[in-house]
């Protein structure tokens, strides 16, 4: 049974490490293109680009961790487990926040708010993106020094009694949950605020069009509906990644078993590979390439017959 079970589960691991990267290296690869071409970059676009790469270095990591615990287990050493988990806290960390980065440039660029504090940052929204990205940088530090520190006294001997070891170890534990969370649902909740606010902004637009006697289904109604669809659907990503996250740290011991720790690395891959192609969709140019893509994949695999 376990057997199938770790069969089943690397064939959709694979399956999505291979979706991901493709949708992910398509969106980098078409921005790059056209970056060469114009000379410049859009604030948006660039926001996305670096995403698709944060989202290919999340999923290799996350693929080398399935490789040892499934394969080679015993290889897994706490040196090799501790670089795996530096390198998945980084990539983790960017792919999030600069999720969150477009969700806040969305609402930054697209609700209308007449507060004084709302126009600053609306004027000012590459400051604000660029400001947030290196302010949050110190909670990756934080994190990183801590998951190093842990490894180090792990792999060592610790000089003293063994309850100043525990307690360090316990301190250690409690840092690295604590910042876990932190790291996580913070941009959580800016990503659900910047979901709500378009919320209100659209239902004033809407309101007003009424008055006017004109309809809905005007360019800034699509627009706002385009972005917040694009929102909610990280969001609902997001909040499954999260959810699993915690229970996969704090799971009782029936959870322990080795169906459950195969189970969760498989679902963890949902959120990198599938938010991709989301972006794709929620995005016109990227969804144009794509389609002209699969027109030209369909051409040549009729040739070939």
């Amino acid at each position: 049974m376990i057997a199938l079970l770790s069969t089943v589960f690397s064939i959709l691991v694979i399956i999505q490490f291979v979706l991901g990267n493709f949708a992910s290296g398509f969106i980098a690869l078409v921005n790059c293109i056209a970056w060469v071409k114009r000379q410049k970059i859009s604030s948006t676009d660039a926001i996305v680009t670096a995403m698709a790469v944060s989202r290919i270095v999340l999923l290799c990591v996350m693929l080398i961790h399935w490789y040892y615990i499934l394969l080679h287990p015993a290889l897994y050493s706490l040196k090799v487990r501790t670089i795996v988990h530096v390198a998945w806290t980084i990539s983790n960390h960017y792919s999030t926040w600069l999720a969150t980065s477009l969700s806040i440039f969305y609402l930054l660029k697209i609700a209308n708010f007449s507060s004084l504090t709302f126009l600053h940052l609306k004027w000012r929204v590459k400051s604000v993106v660029l400001m947030m990205l290196l302010g949050t940088s110190f909670i990756l530090v934080l994190q990183v020094v801590v998951i190093s520190v842990s490894g180090t006294m792990q792999r060592s001997e610790f000089e003293g009694n063994f309850t100043r070891k525990t307690k360090l170890r316990d301190i250690l534990w409690l840092s690295h949950v604590t910042l876990l969370i932190l790291g996580n649902l913070t941009p959580f909740t800016m990503s659900l605020i910047s979901f709500l606010l378009p919320i209100f902004s659209l239902w004033k637009h809407l309101m007003k069009m009424q008055l006017n006697g004109k309809g809905f289904q005007d360019p800034c109604t699509k627009v706002h509906i385009k972005a917040m669809q694009t929102v909610v659907s990280f969001l609902l990503l997001f909040a499954f990644y999260f959810l699993v996250l915690i229970i996969s740290i704090w799971r009782p011991k029936k959870l322990h078993e080795e169906p459950f720790l195969l189970l969760f690395p498989t679902v963890e891959v949902i959120y990198p590979s599938v938010h991709s192609f989301i972006l794709i969709w929620g995005n016109r140019k990227l969804t144009q390439a794509f389609l002209l893509f699969l027109w030209q994949l369909g051409c040549w695999l009729k040739d070939r017959k």
